[in-house]
């Protein structure tokens, strides 16, 4: 299951006890997930990401929020528990068998209402969306070697100051000179990590949260 992978056992037990505790909802999505996906379940995002998303969510006061990657539903219910009333989060994810799981726990939570989900490859429904920089929020949790795209589609359509929030930049460490990368996500991940962080676009931080988080503020 996920956890920032620099952190030792015992520091990551400590990191988990100094936060809000988690929730049924979400402890037993957990829980799921680990059992009946297990060769996928570490997929799914750290317990101290879901609370930054949440609070993120809640701070920005974001109202249109986009996700593209959703698995079985864990970061979706967190940033829709940051939204207001009226907000607004659409979901892309090409798995109807672990987004029928989502769809349990977005009902269970009292969040279903806000959450539209598009089933089918992500780069299409995103350029079909209007152009109009409206979205005040978006997360990149899908297939890293895609990201470059998602990125610039998803850009434009992003309001000044808008976030766009992109997970697994640091690729379990192997994003550093000293590891022989050959995968294509982590070889795509270096390349977008370079590229964003001179984009005069967008005002970059990397976080070294569970696996990496890249925080892009659009200018």
């Amino acid at each position: 299951m996920g956890s920032s992978f620099f952190l030792s056992e015992e520091l990551q037990g400590y990191l988990w006890s100094s936060m809000t505790p988690l929730d049924d909802v979400l402890t037993d999505l957990r829980e799921e997930t680990a059992k009946s996906l297990r060769d996928v379940a570490q997929m799914q995002i750290a317990p101290e990401q879901g609370a930054f998303l949440t609070t993120l969510a809640s701070v920005m006061g974001a109202r249109r929020v986009i996700e593209v990657g959703t698995f079985t539903g864990y970061s979706a219910l967190c940033l829709a528990r940051g939204l207001p009333l009226g907000g607004r989060l659409q979901c892309f994810d090409v798995s109807d068998e672990w987004t029928s799981i989502a769809r349990r726990y977005w009902e269970r939570a009292g969040v279903a209402d806000r959450i539209e989900l598009t089933l089918g490859p992500a780069a299409d429904s995103l350029a079909a969306l209007p152009p109009d920089p409206v979205v005040d929020l978006a997360f990149l949790d899908a297939d890293k070697v895609s990201n470059p795209q998602y990125v610039e589609l998803l850009l434009p359509r992003l309001r000044p100051g808008g976030v766009l929030l992109l997970d697994n930049t640091l690729r379990n460490g192997t994003v550093l000179p000293s590891y022989p990368a050959t995968d294509e996500g982590t070889l795509v991940t270096i390349e977008l990590n370079k590229a964003l962080a001179v984009d005069p676009r967008v005002e970059v931080v990397m976080l070294p949260i569970a696996d990496g988080l890249t925080i892009a503020r659009k200018r």
